[in-house]
């Protein structure tokens, strides 16, 4: 059997249920737990915390609480309170593998499932987690007039009806409105939709779980399709891992996640493999996830996702980015004051002692200059104050940004299949190398793969220099709105000369495209890029696909190759899990 600490082949053993849980009972593991990690922390040597066969509850009253800056969660007017309720705290531990033979931890209310903190070799294994009561509640349509529609609630969520106003409730949580969306499950799609709850005139029980909708229209909604909606604040998050190095999730099943799901932050080598991210079928769920799956910012080393199953998120299912901090100051010739400007991220690290910096031009996104951070201090959760080792360049702009550069990670995603995902597959942006490989995208409602920066909105960071697309197959996905690949830094100042992406190379994919003005790639300010042997088959239906001029657009490129791709028509080979 393989362990965390690969050198070592005889770790010791330890039982959770040796230190008081008691699987397939409805008693609280929290404490056995937060026992069972003491007694792994102070064994010397590589550890195996091991979880006999069976189920698992996690309740929220003896859960640590502690605060924790999360990057992309909530601002401080949605969340004013960072502190975090934590089901599984691992802190400063090293060489420990949480063995779950297959076991289901559940988790009750509002919780972080499982934090890693500042951690090393640590592989999280045959593992599944979920909510009792996931914080997306569900509803299925099952009949509609001309002035109302009726849906069937899940029997996971629950509701309160008062004066024709209703409230979702759940374990010390409630909400009224928030972002709603629509899945249809016939083609195994989402998408955002404006909230119906908000937009009725009046709401009544008809018996238990059964709610009639009055509208001053007639509903355009489809019998057999499902609403989903929550409150939108990230307060909690599904794994957050922050300054770890060598973390690994193998078999795991993350089946609800609230928040944000899988976090990285400021961390080294993390690995996902063959982790289901995906509703239990058992629970007749479509939803898994809140927000992203799988969101990591400023980490370094390297990412790997493999054979993971990403089904059923609110949000996009991979996301790699670094952040940008705007300068504002500067108080000496090598002092720089910085902030950081999206209201959802702030309070990271962000640099540390020794670290590469770039100087970005705030309107072309491109590199004017480099240095080193000699000390950093955090003026407050907003601003930092850095330090650096060489005097800082002259005529820094009002918008110009700085990034760390040594917090970039290289990127392999690996033989996945994405799809129910109502935004985009995958979100990447660093400069090291990536490799997009032998994935399966299905009617992703945006683009499948998405690589921007901007400096301006969500600041993520930065450009690419090595990105290779080759062997994945595209069903149904794309739009003239919305391209398969769209390559779009969100620079205004667009000069072929200055490019901020670099050496992308799009070969051997298949796109299946059921949409005949669907833009099969969309690049902008990109230098060196290429589309070759790729095939593409159009829908076998009346009409043609566009051109291959007209099925790529771009926008100040250079040194683009396009060659040797072919087209054809033929149906459409259908879902591929």
């Amino acid at each position: 059997m393989h362990y965390a600490d690969d050198t070592v082949s005889s770790p010791t053993v330890i039982s959770l249920t040796d230190y008081g849980a008691q699987p397939d009972s409805l008693e609280d593991t929290q404490t056995a737990m937060q026992l069972a990690i003491e007694a792994a922390a102070r064994i010397s040597g590589p550890v195996v915390l091991d979880c006999p066969p069976g189920c698992y509850h996690f309740y929220p009253e003896v859960a640590v609480r502690a605060p924790y800056y999360i990057s992309n969660t909530a601002s401080e007017v949605e969340n004013p309170d960072v502190t975090r309720t934590i089901g599984i705290l691992l802190k400063g531990i090293h060489n420990l593998t949480l063995e779950g033979n297959g076991s289901l931890f559940v988790f009750h209310g509002k919780q972080t499932l499982l934090l890693l903190d500042s951690c090393t070799h640590v592989d999280i294994r045959n593992l599944h987690m979920d909510y009792a009561q996931p914080t997306v509640v569900e509803m299925t349509i099952v009949e509609c007039g001309n002035d109302y529609f009726d849906v069937s609630v899940h029997p996971d969520s629950r509701y309160a009806l008062s004066n024709g106003k209703l409230n979702w409730i759940g374990e010390n949580w409630r909400f009224e409105e928030g972002p709603m969306q629509v899945y249809d499950p016939i083609r195994d799609t989402t998408w955002r939709i404006e909230n119906w709850v908000e937009q009725t005139l009046h709401i009544e029980e008809i018996r238990p779980m059964l709610l009639r909708f009055y509208c001053d229209v007639h509903p355009s909604v489809v019998i057999g399709s499902i609403l989903q909606t929550r409150d939108g604040v990230r307060d909690q998050v599904g794994v957050f891992i922050v300054e770890s190095s060598d973390i690994r999730f193998i078999d795991v099943g993350m089946h609800f996640m609230h928040g944000l799901g899988m976090v990285g932050q400021f961390s080294h080598n993390l690995t996902f493999q063959r982790v289901d991210l995906s509703p239990r079928c058992e629970t007749g769920r479509s939803v898994a996830g809140f927000a992203d799956f799988i969101h990591l910012s400023g980490c370094r080393g390297k990412v790997r996702i493999e054979g993971s199953r990403f089904i059923g998120a609110q949000d996009d299912a991979i996301n790699v980015h670094g952040t940008y901090l705007r300068i504002v100051g500067r108080p000496a010739a090598n002092i720089l004051k910085v902030r950081f400007m999206h209201a959802q991220t702030y309070g990271l690290q962000a640099f540390y002692p020794g670290d590469e910096l770039d100087f970005i031009r705030g309107g072309s996104l491109t590199v004017y200059g480099s240095n080193r951070i000699n000390s950093v201090e955090i003026l407050n959760p907003r601003e930092l104050l850095l330090t650096l080792v060489h005097p800082v360049p002259e005529g820094i702009g009002e918008h110009d940004v700085i990034e760390n550069v040594t917090w970039t990670p290289e990127v392999e995603i690996v033989d996945n299949y994405f799809a129910r995902i109502p935004t985009r597959g995958i979100l990447v942006t660093t400069r090291r190398k990536v490799l997009i490989a032998d994935n399966i995208f299905e009617r992703m409602t945006m683009s499948a793969i998405l690589i921007a920066v901007d400096a301006e909105s969500w600041y993520e960071s930065g450009q690419v220099e090595d990105v290779t697309i080759t062997g994945n197959r595209f069903i149904e996905c794309g739009s003239s709105e919305h391209p398969v690949i769209r390559i779009a830094p969100e620079n205004s100042v667009v000069d072929e000369k200055m490019p901020v992406h670099r050496n992308i190379t799009i070969e051997h994919n298949r796109f299946e495209i059921s949409n005949l003005d669907a833009i099969i790639l969309s690049a902008k300010s990109t230098r060196t890029l290429v589309f070759k042997h790729n095939e593409i088959i159009a829908a076998d239906r009346r009409g043609s696909l566009a051109s291959l001029d007209e099925s790529i657009q771009l926008i100040a490129c250079s040194e683009v190759d396009i060659a040797d791709n072919s087209y054809l028509r033929g149906p459409m080979a259908g879902r591929n899990e």
